[in-house]
């Protein structure tokens, strides 16, 4: 039995049954080289973490890029700062803000309670003189109480630069939609004739035009002429005096108005042009006739 145990332990302590039991000792240079080759688990959290900083620091850069790229798309360029802005550019905002300034300063019968508010009432009449609606439908009242050939080509040809003026302002206010130094409402009356805006002034523009023609085409006295032009000058300045226009309104009105009347000159339309009209617009023209 002793015999038999022996050779049994001595079948076990072989090299191929040794390795079934007990797991094989690394050297000290393997462990070494397998603890470089794998990184410990502190190291890995730090890789991670800095991954996770950089991808979150681009990401910030692109949403910053978008809301910039935003912000450029929402605003204009003209409502941007300029950090070097030209000579040209300070000049008109100057000139833009004294302008400004100074017709709030002379708006004074704007409201009720500005420092010339008791004369609101008398500025507005004095305003209304200048009108388009007034003075379409004056002269088309006139035109059919007039019997004389000279007489209504005189009127055919001031209603056709009334209507001319009321286009041409209208249009250039809604091309430059311009408001008015103190925020009012526009009137029956001036939604009728299209004066919604500041710029031009049609005020001015009419009442320009309108005294010239008068001057070119009436045998007037002196101190009619005189008072013709101070009216001009009056109706002007009621709509600034209301607080409606800028002073740059009224002075392009007043350069609209003197052009306005040059050109009705230059197509002044004949006698027998004006008497075909007035047969068209009573119903009584024949082009067989």
């Amino acid at each position: 039995m002793s015999t038999s145990r022996a050779r049994a332990r001595n079948v076990l302590n072989r090299p191929e049954f040794m390795s079934l039991h007990h797991q094989p000792v690394r050297s000290a240079g393997a462990e070494a080289r397998a603890g470089a080759r794998r990184p410990s688990s502190k190291a890995q959290q730090q890789q991670q973490q800095q991954q996770h900083a950089s991808q979150g620091c681009d990401h910030a850069q692109q949403q910053d890029a978008v809301e910039n790229g935003r912000e450029r798309r929402e605003f204009p360029e003209e409502d941007c700062m300029q950090l070097n802005p030209s000579f040209k550019g300070i000049a008109m905002n100057s000139l833009l803000a004294i302008d400004i300034s100074v017709s709030k300063r002379l708006g004074v019968c704007a409201h009720t309670t500005s420092s010339w508010g008791n004369m609101r009432a008398i500025v507005k009449l004095l305003a209304l003189t200048g009108h388009g609606i007034p003075w379409i439908l004056g002269t088309l009242v006139c035109l059919t109480r007039s019997n004389t050939l000279a007489g209504q080509e005189v009127l055919v040809n001031l209603l056709l630069a009334l209507l001319l003026d009321v286009m041409t302002v209208a249009g250039m206010q809604k091309l430059v939609k311009r408001k008015g130094p103190w925020e009012m409402s526009p009137s029956f009356l001036d939604y009728l004739a299209m004066d919604v805006y500041s710029f031009p002034a049609a005020h001015a523009s009419r009442a320009v035009m309108v005294a010239k023609f008068l001057l070119a085409h009436l045998v007037l006295a002196v101190p009619l002429r005189i008072l013709l032009v101070l009216w001009a000058f009056l109706v002007g300045m009621s709509r600034v005096m209301l607080g409606r226009h800028h002073l740059t309104d009224v002075g392009c009105g007043v350069a609209l108005g003197f052009l306005h009347y040059s050109l009705v000159e230059m197509v002044w339309l004949s006698s027998s042009t004006c008497q075909t009209l007035i047969s068209i617009g009573t119903l009584n023209w024949s082009p067989f006739y």
